[in-house]
């Protein structure tokens, strides 16, 4: 893809990558630069932007296009105000006319704060994992060179083949959310990169041992690679059985890589074989897609193809047309929905009446009285009384705009955006107790 959009851009065009969790742009950079037959050390100028580095980078971008050097940009979201002057050197660049080996290269995490006309201005490039457990195995698989996969001993295969697979498995089980695992990690396809590296470099260490030390593999996979992004106990001690499992001696004999299935389902590691046979073993012999492939029972689906749907049709809610003249004859407007709802809350008046009267209860409970239990009491009617003074706010505050009162608000906007979807707007999530509910039965509850 880096290739691709290489060929594409020129010397005023530069390549911007859009950063996932856990990727390092900056090797596939160098990577490249070895390919074009320059030299990364020579030919390449990384620099990381923070509190002073703006000086820097403008020297190299000045030297760079008038040599014909590359330069790589890193973390530029961390300073907005020298993307403007970026934005305005470029277009300097661009009239002046820049030497055609010139490349500039930029990273960042997704922002608002980047100037649009960058971004129009730039080839936009990100790196996210594909939906699937068959799709991330052959990404996995795909990622090691053909030429040098061929060269590796048959042992070194088997365990690459597997490696590919439990890096794709850790990858897939983060969709099932806590059931997979209790925390978002960010793993990448630079921990198989890495894992795969001081696999060989281990192995060839041992070899004079003629054994698989198959304790130290799954002591640099489970607790150092991958259980290092890894801060959950139990989290660990999955990973820890998963690969327990998986990396053993029968591992050489084609043994199942489903994890606890009693062949319910079978998934076997190949005979050693060649490159293309792998890719091919992927693609016919991978059984459809099921949780017991990630060591979990088949009923986990229920839960996550249920938030798969909820999430689709909220998204259909979302972009469905919220006026009538975009809708035609008889479609819900925003400000009839807004109206629904308020006739609903009836009367602000009578939602402020039901906050609880902290004064009153605190008059009636001697220092005697005050434990714990009262104490928490009182705290949770002092957070549902600002809650319900927001509530009552932000309500009568669209209403002076519905009526001419008030200018219309970029925040008044978002919460009867909605309000028309039926989903509690976050100003008040944020002050309210942890909830899924949707905005009506939530109201229901408040009242």
């Amino acid at each position: 893809m880096l290739e691709l959009a290489y060929e594409d851009s020129n010397s005023i065009t530069p390549i911007f990558f859009i950063l996932s969790a856990g990727a390092n742009p900056v090797k596939d950079v160098e990577s490249l630069c070895i390919k074009e037959k320059l030299i990364p050390e020579k030919h390449l100028q990384t620099i990381s932007l923070g509190e002073g580095q703006d000086v820097i980078a403008n020297a190299k971008l000045d030297m760079a296009h008038k040599e014909g050097f590359w330069v790589m940009l890193q973390n530029v979201h961390l300073m907005p105000d020298f993307l403007l002057e970026l934005e305005k050197r470029l277009a300097l660049f661009a009239a002046e006319g820049s030497d055609p080996g010139f490349r500039l290269f930029l990273t960042s995490d997704p922002s608002k704060k980047i100037p649009i006309g960058l971004l129009e201005r730039s080839i936009k490039l990100t790196n996210e994992p594909p939906a699937g457990l068959k799709a991330n195995l052959l990404r996995a698989f795909t990622f090691f060179v053909r030429e040098e996969f061929e060269e590796k001993d048959t042992k070194i295969k088997t365990i690459l083949f597997s490696l590919c697979y439990f890096h794709s498995m850790m990858l897939e089980r983060r969709k099932f959310g806590s059931k997979g695992f209790n925390m978002q990690y960010p793993f990448s396809i630079g921990d198989l990169r890495d894992s795969a590296t001081v696999c060989q470099n281990y192995l060839d260490s041992n070899a004079a041992s003629g054994k698989i030390p198959w304790d130290d593999l799954r002591y640099i996979f489970g607790e150092i690679m991958y259980g290092g992004h890894i801060v959950d106990d139990i989290d660990r001690i999955f990973c820890k059985g998963f690969l327990i499992s998986l990396m053993n001696d029968t591992l050489l004999d084609e043994a199942n890589m489903f994890p606890f299935t009693d062949n319910k389902a079978v998934f076997k590691c190949p005979a050693p074989t060649t490159y293309e046979k792998y890719i091919e073993y992927i693609e016919q012999e991978l059984p459809p897609e099921t949780p017991l492939a990630f060591g979990m029972h088949p009923n986990a689906e229920i839960d996550f193809r249920t938030t798969q749907c909820e999430s689709l049709f909220m998204l259909l809610v979302e972009l469905q047309p919220k006026d009538s003249t975009a809708g035609g004859e008889g479609s819900d407007t925003v400000q009839s929905k807004v109206a629904e709802f308020m006739s609903r809350v009836e009367d602000e008046a009578q939602l402020d009446s039901n906050k609880p009267n902290v004064e009153d209860i605190l008059s009636k409970l001697t220092e005697e009285d005050r434990r714990p239990y009262q104490n928490v009491f009182l705290q949770e009617c002092e957070l549902i009384t600002v809650l319900i003074k927001e509530i009552v706010r932000s309500l009568s505050e669209i209403k002076l705009a519905n009526s001419g009162a008030l200018t219309m608000t970029e925040a008044m906007e978002v919460l009867m955006e909605n309000i028309f979807i039926n989903r509690v707007p976050a100003s008040w999530k944020s002050l309210s107790f942890e909830t899924t509910r949707s905005l009506s039965s939530w109201l229901d509850n408040i009242k």
